[in-house]
């Protein structure tokens, strides 16, 4: 695993977009008197360093750490010990100039005005930040030909789609040029065509230089978009590296996917039993059932695998995979 620590090619001094050091958060949950209950660590000593112009993936299952860790960088949430900088600006003592320096895009609908329109919701944001109103005037249609808003600026945000309003998001912490861009799981419940439009918008803001800090729970955006990827569970960075790199971490297990019709519950539990079977995952909702098992004996275990198929279930299709970043992933989480 590659070090978290990366130095500029002149041998100088590192300056980071993003620096975190020993960071802790801790949330008390008070009683009906006021008086604290319980005292819950959401984060227990974060390290990592983004680079300006990287494209840096969080990942972690719900609960571990990551909106914590992202309220803490833009300075809506103050940490409890360790130290947070961007763009070596403390985030508890110079919390105006970082906002200015940053742009925030959250997953889901909130934070835009619906009874206006798209253009409305970017000139009030302008003016929040500042932006000079001749700039504006050019930024603003930029940004909306951009986000493939264009057409539909003049209409009420109550009428966009959900897709809409994430590239609308996306253009409001653009208004004003920021350096460095958070993306908090920013293709959540989006339809495959709208997270693909995201996807493409992100891959262009770091074609233009901006350093972006991304979290997603979908494995495979995090491997196509991210430069480098940390891992967080239970409020620790567990692995931090390239998503190659990574990958290396199960590269001694091949992955058997099947694809069966009459397969049960029974049967995956009895795959689980198998000698040299990992982790086993089953989709058995639909008439066609999806299997995959994560095994260091490839296809040596497939006879065993067929054997093992309850009567009247038929095999429809099998291959086997070089394991992915998501198997990677959870092996860390898991352990």
């Amino acid at each position: 695993m590659q070090t978290l620590e990366v130095k500029p090619a002149d041998g100088g001094p590192a300056k980071w977009a993003v620096s975190v050091t020993g960071l802790t958060r801790e949330y008390v949950t008070r009683n009906f008197f006021g008086g604290a209950s319980k005292k819950t660590w959401a984060l227990s000593g974060v390290d990592f360093q983004v680079a300006p112009g990287e494209l840096f993936g969080l990942i972690g299952p719900n609960g571990a750490g990551k909106t914590t860790t992202i309220k803490i960088l833009t300075t809506l949430l103050t940490p409890t010990g360790g130290e947070a900088k961007v763009f070596g600006l403390d985030v508890k003592k110079d919390l105006y100039e970082i906002r200015r320096r940053i742009g925030i895009v959250f997953g889901g609908e909130r934070g835009l005005y619906n009874r206006v329109s798209a253009v409305d919701n970017l000139r009030y944001f302008s003016d929040l930040y500042g932006v000079d109103p001749s700039v504006a005037r050019k930024r603003i249609p930029e940004l909306l030909e951009v986000v493939g808003l264009a057409d539909r600026a003049g209409e009420k945000v109550e009428k966009y789609s959900r897709g809409m309003k994430q590239r609308l998001h996306i253009a409001k912490a653009l208004v004003h040029d920021p350096e460095l861009i958070f993306l908090d799981e920013p293709t959540i419940g989006l339809d495959p065509a709208g997270a693909r439009d995201i996807r493409n918008m992100v891959t262009e803001l770091k074609r233009q230089g901006k350093t972006i800090l991304l979290t997603t729970h979908y494995m495979f955006e995090a491997e196509e978009l991210c430069q480098r990827i940390a891992v967080i569970s239970k409020g620790k960075i567990v692995a931090l590296d390239t998503p190659s790199e990574l990958k290396n971490l199960v590269r001694d297990v091949s992955v058997i996917e099947l694809r069966t019709y009459g397969a049960t519950n029974e049967y995956v539990e009895a795959l689980k039993t198998l000698p040299e079977v990992g982790r086993v995952t089953a989709d058995l909702d639909s008439e066609v059932q999806d299997i995959r098992i994560q095994t260091p004996l490839g296809a040596d275990l497939l006879s065993k695998v067929v054997a093992a198929l309850p009567p009247g279930a038929k095999m429809i299709d099998r291959t086997i995979k070089e394991p992915t970043l998501e198997d990677a992933y959870l092996r860390l989480v898991e352990e």
